[in-house]
């Protein structure tokens, strides 16, 4: 059993759970006109937290200049879950920290570029930072999977503590407002200038929002032996790809149903045992008409309540997956459940929300969901303490085996697949090699639709990165087009081997520095190891270095390596240097 001991939330309806629990019950949003944020676009209201980033400084101590605000609000959600749970340094050094987030330090990064420089931001030197302001940790990595990210930090997570590797994780994740995605967001054409209206027959679009959140998860013994009782319990999750585009969601939303299906398989729950739903319901057009029809698939009849907190707290992008967790998880304790609003309509063929908050409402069972860019969907299922389904004892973990590993650099041109060519000329360097190394080694291993994809990647895609922040400089915000942002998240890698694949299982994506792979060789291996998946693809992909690397993973074993510790230090000493 994995239990939650501690939470820490920031966000723009509040600085920590007392505070956003007021804010929530109270029905207060926090979306209002930018004031920390440097655009001209003042016109787009948005979630800001309301503190400065020396405010933030002189509350932490902080005397370095250039901390980005991602590191300044993932420090202070941190700081407070590890206070919650009780955490002392030694129970830190022993325990994991998964952060998520995509912006990163762009916030930095962007206000001192220039044309010309190659500087793009580091998810892994955020996740660092953070980790170096409490201590020593145990290990430390960042899943970037845009908008699931910090809910895939959770998944990885559970999946550390329940195949025995960490009795104690700290996961969620952190990212501020930047110039970078508030534009890209504009270029989509899915901002909206008035307060956003999840599921709602006029919705328009989203408010971004910025914020941080962190859960403590360790198992109930590690709870037990500290002497803490536990707040809730994560009792299922799941993860899934929808494989149709990088940044819309398909119309009978494969995806979100997939991942809703899977966390209520892993809880050992039947739909009809939800008491509600947090949705992903980010109020643009595509997202909400998508996600109705996945509920819709999953629940049928026995539809629980469900509501959207988006229309409080923004967007949060990254943090959203644990921000929102945090707030299923004071709703689970304080037996409310959170409206949305600005409701007032219904949207055709969807469905109807709770628009206004329903107090006294035990809920034992809720789950929350994320979708990100590229159809990454996760979903986590949390429960009441003594009321979380089966928890049945996991079954022996199965072996695995290294079955093949290919370098674009020694593929020969007689087994080069075709791109079609009004494809290829969209993809920038690392995408058309990430994608033609991957296709051959599914070839080589007679497979044509992976069990799981799971990137590793430091920088992701810099060039597609490089040029927005180019045009951003050279046309101060103004004729931008939307191309260049659409493939610079880090996880357009594995989402566009998955689209092309049609792989609808896995999909996760670290960034981490040079320890990239070797975090994602341990998820693959966890996946397969637990049951969660047969096989899966691995790649490392660098674009700066041109390192491109793609291993196939199986749980079938015949003549191939079994992949253990020690094998997996000596593919990241080949691979990575």
């Amino acid at each position: 059993m994995i239990v939650i001991t501690g939470i820490g939330i920031v966000s723009s309806i509040g600085t920590g759970c007392h505070e956003v629990r007021q804010a929530l019950l109270e029905e207060r949003e926090g979306i209002a006109p930018v004031r920390h944020l440097r655009t001209i676009h003042k016109d787009y209201p948005a979630g800001e937290v309301d503190m400065s980033n020396e405010q933030m400084k002189v509350m932490l101590g902080i005397e370095n200049k250039e901390t980005s605000r991602t590191v300044l609000l993932g420090i202070l959600a941190l700081g407070e879950a590890i206070k919650h749970a009780g955490l002392t340094k030694h129970d830190i050094q022993t325990a994991a920290l998964i952060s998520g987030t995509t912006v990163a330090d762009m916030d930095i990064v962007e206000l001192q570029h220039k044309v010309g420089d190659t500087e793009t931001g580091d998810c892994g030197e955020t996740t660092r930072r953070m980790a170096d302001y409490f201590g020593l940790w145990g290990a430390t990595t960042t899943c970037s999977t845009a908008c699931s990210s910090a809910a895939n930090s959770v998944l990885v997570g559970a999946n550390l503590i329940s195949s025995g590797r960490f009795e104690r994780v700290v996961a969620g994740g952190s990212e501020c407002l930047s110039r970078f995605h508030f534009n890209g967001f504009r270029t989509l054409m899915i901002l909206d200038k008035e307060p956003c209206r999840p599921f709602d027959a006029s919705r328009a679009g989203l408010n971004l929002g910025e914020g941080a959140a962190f859960l403590v998860m360790e198992t109930l013994e590690s709870a037990r032996r500290r002497g803490v009782k536990p707040l809730a319990v994560l009792s299922g999750w799941g993860n899934a790809c929808d494989a149709f585009h990088q940044t819309a969601s398909s119309a009978n939303g494969d995806g979100a149903c997939l991942s809703m299906t899977k966390a209520l398989s892993v809880a050992g729950l039947k739909p009809d045992a939800i008491d509600y739903v947090n949705a992903h319901g980010t109020g643009t057009p595509n997202n909400d008409a998508s996600e109705s029809e996945a509920l819709r698939r999953v629940f049928g009849k026995c539809m629980p309540p469900v509501s959207s907190t988006k229309a409080m707290t923004g967007h949060t992008t990254s943090a959203s997956g644990s921000i929102e967790a945090a707030i299923c998880l004071l709703a689970i304790e304080g037996r409310f459940i959170p409206p949305t609003l600005h409701w007032s309509a219904p949207m055709e063929d969807g469905l109807e929300p709770v628009s206004k908050l329903q107090t006294n409402r035990r809920l034992k069972h809720v789950l929350c969901n994320s979708f990100g860019f590229g159809g990454n969907d996760t979903s986590l299922v949390f429960s009441e303490f003594n009321n979380s389904g089966r928890q049945g004892e996991p079954s022996a973990a199965r072996q695995v085996y290294l079955k093949t590993a290919v370098r674009y650099a020694d593929i020969q041109a007689n087994e080069m697949p075709k791109i079609p060519p009004m494809i290829a000329r969209r993809l920038s360097a690392i995408l058309k090699r990430a994608l033609l190394t991957s296709l051959v080694v599914l070839q080589r291993t007679g497979v044509s639709s992976p069990d799981a994809i799971i990137t590793a990647t430091a920088k992701g895609c810099v060039a597609d990165t490089l040029s927005f922040l180019d045009d951003i400089s050279l046309n101060g915000e103004q004729l931008l087009k939307p191309t260049h942002f659409m493939q610079s998240t880090h996880n357009t890698i594995g989402s566009l081997i998955a689209i092309h694949t049609h792989s609808h299982g896995y999909n996760n994506t670290f960034s981490h520095g040079a320890e990239s792979l070797v975090s994602a060789l341990v998820d693959a291996r966890m996946q397969i190891e637990i049951g969660h998946a047969k096989n899966a693809l691995v790649g490392l992909h660098d674009e700066q270095n041109e390192i491109c690397t793609v291993m196939f993973l199986s749980d079938e074993g015949m003549v191939n390596e079994l992949l253990n510790d020690e094998k997996i230090k000596t593919l990241c000493g080949d691979y990575c240097h």
